[in-house]
């Protein structure tokens, strides 16, 4: 959905487990207001907007009492179609984005293909259990519903890194800054970037 030029998109998903609403933009500047009841989630959320220069906003009443799980994934999915609706018909965008990110001793590597075909590879191994409120293992499966409802090829690969935090923390950053590359336009493609004529 575009407004004022921009790509934007609102999502809403409410189940028995979570209630999300979403705001997303593409041609952002990096501005986010989030809260998912998660204070590690928060901050990684933040980070990824800022870091790709996407506007975010987004609340979540999830099941937490329960454990984070719910909550974690479901902002996956809702962020992953929010994604899908901001680019829309991916005309003229680079689709392909990838970078190699360090963050103290953490090294980084995520590589996007915007292709339409969901496919997640990941590669990140944790010390602790969770970080914060924030499970580890979560870490996969937030990328994993995004990659789904979103419908991109997304590899994520630890290179080196001991703390926990940076390791995250620099897969948020790392993701950010190739789905940016991603989504960018370029005046030399008129159409989409496949031979097949569609994405």
């Amino acid at each position: 959905m575009t407004n004022n030029g921009k790509r934007n998109a609102i999502m809403e998903r409410k189940t028995s487990e979570t209630d999300i609403k979403l705001r997303f933009c593409v041609d952002g500047q990096g501005e986010a207001d989030v809260d998912t009841g998660i204070g590690f989630f928060d901050h990684m959320l933040k980070s990824f907007a800022k870091h790709g220069l996407f506007d975010l906003q987004v609340s979540v009443k999830g099941d937490l009492f329960v454990d984070c799980h719910h909550t974690i994934e479901d902002v996956g999915i809702v962020l992953g179609e929010a994604i899908k609706e901001a680019i829309g018909d991916k005309k003229s965008i680079k689709r392909y984005g990838s970078v190699m990110l360090p963050m103290d001793e953490t090294l980084i590597l995520c590589a996007i293909d915007l292709s339409g075909r969901p496919y997640l590879v990941f590669n990140g191994e944790f010390q602790a259990s969770s970080v914060g409120y924030f499970d580890t293992q979560m870490v996969k499966e937030f990328f994993y519903a995004i990659s789904y409802s979103a419908g991109m090829n997304l590899h994520i690969k630890q290179m080196s890194g001991e703390n926990d935090h940076h390791i995250i923390e620099g897969m948020f950053k790392a993701f950010a800054k190739a789905l940016d590359e991603a989504t960018l336009k370029d005046p030399r493609i008129k159409s989409v970037l496949s031979t097949k004529g569609a994405l």
